[in-house]
């Protein structure tokens, strides 16, 4: 059975000038829930998932006196938030509620049948960072399939990309990398909200079979928009994205941190944000960064003592980034950048050690290839020989994606 998309468009009142921006929940709500009117609700959800005041759509459909909020579904880190990264989710009942709350982040990642018993309607609520490895779109991906297998509507609570709607970087993923950090054949960093993102993956059959879907969309974003503007409240996505512009550095170092070589920060007070290391001079791998003149990055010179994770309780020396001109910067080439400088410093440094052979898989995995991994060590680290591949379906997938933007610029 074929299904069309369906965009849940709203009246919508603006105040001249206002950039004040109400996510998918606070649409619904001032819409008394009509397009949910007499269901009984599955809820995907974690603690992102809160209208303007911070309540949780969670105690939100329970407490809506025409829909009946029967299951819940948990991502990573739970629905409440109260599980560690990386670590497996149980099924369990929400202490708050009542109600059965199903892990999809254990043994289980796609909704079973069974878990879908008496819903009539699959609800997804969670604030996504823009970026292929960050798992909660990999969660919306299968419970889409599992709601296609059981003719079961899904209906996806639109929010912010933190990364705006118009930055597209890197390769999309190849069939033998297709894995829960590189779920589809997207870019990187793919420029799409998730309703966007959730539109496209079903029209263009990229479950292998079409939900219906509809999308409660936001009122007043805009593509070129930074979370800043919003005027929304940041919640934390996960442990190391506590701040918004955490979100912004993540697709800068997050692929270099899967190798474990040197921090990148999580551990201290700048997640994403710094590349340190015992051995590094501080003020010469920040001139040395600095002299590639890359748009709209600056680093300067960083000492600290990690208070967990790599480096705990050892002096590092390294780099802080900064993005002085985002829409110039390229977030996630600065990784591959500073892997090239610093073999270039540090000829004895190790990247890819037999030590860290187990991490080779991870790291190949989000990059969406091996390409990346074993040209650059063909090429003695240098990104600007193989930046050509990095960049080679941006454009592309820009003009595939752009019929599928619900927001202008």
């Amino acid at each position: 059975m074929k299904y069309k998309i369906c965009i849940l468009f709203f009246y919508v009142s603006f105040t001249l000038f206002s950039q004040v921006v109400k996510t998918g929940i606070d649409v619904l709500q001032q819409r008394n829930f009509d397009v949910l009117s007499g269901k009984r609700v599955g809820l995907i959800t974690n603690p992102t998932g809160v209208n303007k005041n911070l309540k949780s759509t969670v105690d939100i459909l329970h407490e809506a006196t025409n829909v009946k909020l029967i299951a819940l579904y948990a991502p990573e880190h739970g629905v409440r938030g109260d599980i560690p990264a990386g670590e497996k989710v149980s099924n369990l009942i929400d202490t708050k509620t009542g109600v059965k709350v199903y892990s999809l982040y254990g043994n289980t990642r796609k909704p079973t049948q069974e878990m879908l018993q008496g819903i009539d309607a699959l609800v997804y609520d969670i604030q996504d960072i823009g970026c292929r490895s960050y798992t909660f779109i990999s969660t919306l991906g299968l419970a889409m399939q599992a709601a296609a297998e059981k003719k079961i509507p899904v209906y996806v609570l639109d929010r912010p990309n933190p990364l705006g709607g118009l930055k597209i970087e890197g390769n999309t993923t190849e069939d033998s990398f297709i894995s829960f950090v590189s779920q589809f054949k997207i870019p990187y960093i793919y420029g799409l909200t998730v309703g966007e993102l959730a539109y496209m993956l079903n029209e263009e059959n990229m479950l292998g079979a079409k939900c219906e879907l509809h999308i409660v969309p936001m009122e007043g974003w805009k593509r070129s928009m930074r979370f800043n503007e919003t005027e929304l409240p940041w919640v934390l996505t996960s442990p190391h994205i506590p701040y918004m512009q955490s979100a912004v550095y993540y697709p800068a170092s997050g692929i270099l941190g899967e190798l474990g070589i040197m921090s990148i920060g999580v551990g201290y007070t700048v997640p994403f944000q710094t590349f340190a290391h015992e051995i590094f001079d501080a003020e010469k791998l920040s001139s040395s960064l600095n002299a590639l003149r890359l748009h709209g990055v600056v680093f300067r010179p960083i000492h600290y003592k990690p208070y967990y994770g790599y480096g705990k309780d050892k002096n590092l020396k390294g780099v802080q980034v900064f993005f002085t001109n985002y829409t110039t910067a390229r977030l996630s080439e600065v990784q591959f950048y500073v892997l090239q400088v610093v073999k270039q410093l540090y000829p004895e440094f190790e990247v890819f050690t037999n030590e860290n052979s187990s991490r080779w898989n991870m790291f190949d995995k989000v990059c969406g290839s091996d390409f990346i991994r074993i040209e650059l060590q063909k090429n003695n680290y240098s990104f600007d020989k193989i930046k050509h591949y990095w960049r080679k379906d941006e454009e592309d997938f820009k003009k595939k994606s752009t019929k599928y933007w619900i927001y202008k610029e």
